[in-house]
């Protein structure tokens, strides 16, 4: 609400007695009064606070009135605070004029009519609230606009993440996919020559010595299933964080042999051979 914003009044006059009679028209328990008796003191209030209006005393030692608002027009903290001047002087003197070529936005002749001073102090710090208001909720909206930027770029990089991932993820299947295929491939051929022989009824394939290796190369490719398989749980795991590394030794020697003998069936059928040598230890 507009009354929860608290106003600063300023208000300048060389007798004191002068500054307690306006302080006790203008002053209420949502505005605060500062009181200056000398343009000097006035500045020093003004680069202090922040002041919704002030009301200045045209005739003081010194610095006057008008000389003061001069000064609060040519200041970039300043420049924009209404002010009312107020005088004792005759109307014959002009000041009215001279105040409002100062940059005052009221003019008031002493003895000061009570109902127009709340009147005109009422209107500006309305105005003022109003202007803080409108401030505030700029400055709201401006911060609520940085977050919503901030949340797109957050959003648009979770976006990213995910389109990687999902590139991951489907190269990762392509590769599983191709790698599947090898063993089964080899249970596939197996089959088909195992199928060939019986249709030929070739009892000599199926000695027991080539029983045995074919249950071999049979057991090689059901292993490489399933660690294919177990490599598909490992990523599952990595991506819940429950994948646990234990290393081991195994013997590369083997692992080149044991491939040799599962593509056996299809070297021999492409009519090639494999020669390889196990490194010296």
């Amino acid at each position: 609400m507009l009354s929860n914003i608290q106003a600063k009044l300023l208000i300048v006059d060389d007798l004191p007695e002068n500054l307690l009679a306006l302080e006790a028209l203008i002053k209420r328990e949502d505005r605060t009064v500062y009181k200056a008796l000398s343009a000097d003191e006035a500045l020093s209030l003004l680069l202090q606070h922040e002041f919704a209006m002030a009301i200045l005393d045209v005739q003081m030692p010194g610095m006057n009135g008008f000389e003061l608002a001069e000064l609060m027009r040519g200041t970039e903290k300043t420049k924009n605070i209404p002010i009312i001047f107020v005088s004792a002087a005759g109307r014959e003197l002009n000041y009215a004029f001279k105040g409002y070529e100062s940059g005052a936005v009221d003019f008031l002749h002493k003895p000061l009519d009570i109902h127009a001073v709340k009147s005109k102090v009422n209107v500006f710090v309305d105005l003022y609230r109003q202007s803080k208001a409108m401030k505030q909720q700029v400055e709201a909206l401006e911060q609520s606009r940085r977050e919503q930027e901030a949340l797109l770029q957050r959003l648009q990089s979770t976006q990213l993440e995910l389109e990687q991932a999902v590139r991951m993820r489907d190269d990762f299947m392509s590769i599983v996919a191709h790698e599947v295929r090898t063993p089964l491939n080899g249970l596939i051929l197996e089959t088909q020559l195992r199928k060939m022989h019986l249709a030929r009824e070739n009892a000599a394939a199926f000695t027991l010595d080539k029983m045995h290796a074919m249950v071999d190369r049979d057991e090689r490719q059901i292993k490489s299933l399933i660690r294919l398989i177990e490599d598909m749980l490992d990523v599952s795991r990595i991506r819940t964080g429950k994948l646990s590394i234990r290393p081991s030794r195994f013997d590369l020697s083997a692992l080149v042999r044991g491939l040799l003998q599962n593509f056996a069936p299809q070297i021999d059928a492409a009519e090639s051979s494999v020669s390889w040598m196990p490194m010296n230890r």
